[in-house]
């Protein structure tokens, strides 16, 4: 039985990688029909396809995901080899990337980042995204976590997990001509006009049972699905934004913007979504562990 051959792996892996056939050949300094060449190779040596050709686009086949895994670790343990045997020892750089919502807080991204930030021994890639795009690149392995503030649906078919790394109360922020006189929630809810997130966020059905129970009809000012969004329009004066604090976490340390008073029971929880791997990135469970437990105050984390 013919060995593996290892170039052919190493080009797979790159494309895999990329996730682009153009930009992994430029890296790899070889033709795009070159590398074409080698990965049919390796495909008619393994017996299977490996990747689905759309038009340009490339997509890991089930056997091109095995595959994956498994060259991760090979180019992984070669690397670790020349570091053991003194080959610049601890110079290699790991890799952790992260995908996040674009509409999720610039501020809870860099508090959950912040353990690895600076660095010199890691390389984080952070994309943003909707949803079901960052989902579909973490099925493909393009991503190690997605950051979020939804829980994605998940059933059986599904290898997503999705774990709670932290939760924020929600307040009422607004600007300081706003923060005079009455600061009881009752009055601020009935006077104030009020930015608030959209119906499909998780902040907003827990909003509107809160003023149900309290018998309140609100004015709103804006429904934005945007905290960076939200944070302007408070700072503009537009009415107080419902929203964590560490969403509003510069202005409220400056004094631009205030917390008038925190909702009851109202809460937002982040959580960061993996895929069950035979060989997940270990950079991934160091930033799980560094935001135990769930009830942490990521403002902390970033002091």
């Amino acid at each position: 039985m013919a060995s593996l051959n290892y170039n052919h792996l190493r080009y797979f892996w790159a494309v895999a990688r990329e996730g682009n056939l153009t930009r992994a050949a430029e890296k790899l300094h070889v033709s795009q029909s070159a590398l074409s060449i080698q990965i049919r190779k390796l495909e008619e040596r393994l017996g299977h396809p490996l990747f689905e050709r759309t038009g340009k686009q490339l997509r890991l086949t089930e056997a091109g995901h095995i595959v994956l895994e498994h060259a991760e670790v090979i180019f992984s343990a070669g690397g670790e080899l020349l570091s053991i045997l003194g080959n610049r020892p601890g110079t290699r750089r790991q890799v952790l990337r992260v995908g996040a919502l674009a509409t999720l807080s610039r501020n809870f991204q860099i508090a959950f980042l912040r353990p690895l930030l600076g660095r010199e021994d890691v390389e984080i890639v952070l994309r943003s995204g909707t949803m079901a795009e960052l989902l579909r690149a973490l099925e493909s392995h393009r991503l190690d976590a997605v950051l979020s503030n939804m829980p994605p649906m998940r059933d059986a078919g599904t290898r997503w997990i999705a774990h709670p790394i932290a939760e924020q109360p929600v307040s009422l922020i607004g600007t300081a001509v706003r923060a005079r006189g009455e600061h009881e929630l009752h009055a601020l809810l009935s006077r104030e006009p009020l930015i608030l997130p959209t119906l499909e966020s998780s902040i907003r059905v827990g909003f509107d049972a809160l003023v149900d129970r309290l018998g309140i009809a609100v004015r709103i000012a804006a429904e934005v699905d945007d905290m960076a969004m939200m944070r302007l329009l408070a700072r503009q004066d537009i009415g107080l934004a419902v929203v964590p604090p560490i969403v509003v976490r510069d202005e409220l340390a400056n004094g631009s913007l205030r917390e008038l008073a925190q909702l009851p029971e109202l809460s937002e929880t982040f959580v960061a979504v993996t895929l069950s791997r035979r060989f997940p990135n270990p950079i991934v469970r160091h930033l799980l562990d560094a935001f135990s437990p769930v009830d942490a105050d990521p403002v902390d984390a970033t002091d």
